[in-house]
């Protein structure tokens, strides 16, 4: 989708007039280096999914300023004219470096670094966290539904409750990284292969005049789709009777029926008895209305016969929180072939930056490949490595453990050179494979919904050091 489109423009209109003022100030070739990090895992969760970079790639391999755009600002008569010649031949130079779709990511990390003019890197910041901020968000609600669901398959449903239809469809795509079957967005499958899912409207059934007769109309038309929605009326007493006359006449190879509504756990319960009691222990039942993962969770502890679910607006949305807390802040400087780090100094512990040009190392448990702890260092500083090696709370650093018996993982991948995309992004399949092989290196105990056991991220000692003596140097 996005490839398809134009959407340099689609920007805050600060990033346009701070990179006239850098035309104008002489700064355009200046060369700095933007992070984008965030600073919270929303539902107080363990973890996030990294998600949107493949959207992020395909924006930055295709900006540039059309004729229609130059125009449209000179017409706001607030622009430098030589900065609108500029524009004309504008072209993408930076190198950004990124930690790739499916990965499990954890507050401060730099996910995404741009270096380059600053009139660029500056310029992207806008799309960067609209793209990354939506998907991860998705992606992160998606996997935490997925969990809930114990292994049963989550069909994402929320389409025509998304915010936008761009809301829809990248949603759907963020939805199978985090874990989803499929969904029943079709452009979705269209355009990225994730598997367009979906039964039936209540429409359906009373086009007809009664639910057998809309049953069997359509177990004939798909037999190896027969999912029957049972609660138009009565799902007990016409819906679940209906659908067993059906399946026992035509005996279709898929079977199936779906509930919309109601008490679900003694719905379900009330109609797995009667399905087996005709016979149709293969028949699957489908729950959807108004889930998320607590109440699958509640559901499947009241001892609810379910075989998958259908998750629309709580998933789609992120309903319970529906804002990921992305930001691009500047960390660093070039000059004269000298790196300048760069910090933002908050009363706000929390908006405190981590200053420099830095990366990420994930370390693993050399017998298990668990996932010990993460380490943010300076991109110049070597991998950890060693018998030992010392980790501790950057805001409580009496706070200290030694990690033994590790390996080390770069997580962060150069993305572009030069401005010329140097990154293939996996399929959507592949990225989806990805996540669960690392969420499977998680450890459980990060990945409760309540009270989650926090996983280790920790700065490098040199890039603590700078970082306070920076802290100190402003005071």
């Amino acid at each position: 989708m996005i490839e398809k489109l134009n959407l340099t423009m689609l920007t805050d209109f600060y990033e346009i007039t701070m990179a006239n003022g850098y035309y104008c100030a002489d700064m355009k070739d200046d060369i700095a280096y933007f992070d984008m990090f965030f600073r919270r895992i929303p539902d107080d969760g363990g973890y996030a999914i990294m998600a949107g970079l493949e959207q992020v790639l395909q924006y930055l391999d295709k900006l540039e300023f059309t004729d229609e755009d130059i125009e449209y600002l000179r017409s706001k008569k607030f622009f430098d004219e030589r900065f609108l010649e500029y524009l004309k031949n504008f072209k993408f130079t930076c190198d950004v470096w990124a930690v790739p779709e499916g990965t499990p990511i954890f507050p401060y990390e730099p996910l995404i670094t741009v270096r380059g003019p600053v009139m660029q890197a500056q310029f992207v910041e806008t799309m960067i966290l609209l793209l990354v901020n939506h998907q991860s968000l998705i992606a992160t609600k998606a996997s935490r539904i997925v969990r809930a669901a114990q292994g049963r398959p989550i069909m994402e449903f929320g389409t025509r409750r998304s915010h936008s239809t761009t809301a829809a469809i990248y949603g759907a795509r963020a939805s199978y990284i985090g874990g989803c079957a499929g969904t029943a967005c079709t452009i979705a499958d269209e355009e990225f292969g994730t598997p367009a899912l979906g039964t039936m409207a209540h429409s359906w059934v009373q086009m007809f005049d009664n639910e057998y007769e809309a049953f069997k109309a359509y177990t004939k038309i798909y037999p190896t789709n027969a999912t029957l929605l049972v609660d138009t009326y009565n799902v007990l007493k016409s819906g679940v009777p209906a659908a067993i006359k059906v399946f026992k006449e035509l005996d279709p190879p898929n079977k199936g029926i779906r509930i919309d509504s109601g008490d679900i756990a003694y719905l379900t319960k009330k109609a797995r008895k009667m399905l087996d009691d005709a016979g149709l222990e293969d028949c699957k039942i489908v729950i959807s209305n108004s889930l998320d993962e607590y109440i699958i969770r509640d559901v499947l502890l009241e001892g609810a016969c379910i075989d998958s679910f259908g998750v629309g607006e709580r998933l789609i949305t992120a309903k319970s929180e529906p804002v990921f807390g992305g930001v691009y802040k500047l960390s660093a400087l070039e000059k004269d072939g000298e790196m300048i780090p760069k910090i933002k100094i908050s009363e706000n512990v929390e908006k405190i930056t981590n200053p420099g040009f830095k990366t990420i190392w994930r370390l693993f448990d050399k017998d298990t490949d668990r996932a010990l702890c993460d380490i943010i260092a300076l991109d110049d500083e070597p991998a950890p490595s060693g018998d030992e090696y010392e980790i501790f709370d950057p805001n409580a650093v009496w706070k200290r453990k030694t990690i033994t018996n590790f390996y080390a993982k770069n997580l962060r991948e150069q993305v572009f050179k030069g401005g010329v995309k140097c990154y293939d992004s996996p399929s959507i399949g592949e990225i989806k494979k990805y996540c669960k092989e690392q969420l499977d290196l998680m450890w459980d105990e990060m990945k409760r919904f309540e009270n989650p056991q926090t996983y280790y991220v920790d700065l490098s000692q040199k890039l603590w050091d700078l970082k306070h003596k920076m802290i100190e140097g402003n005071k």
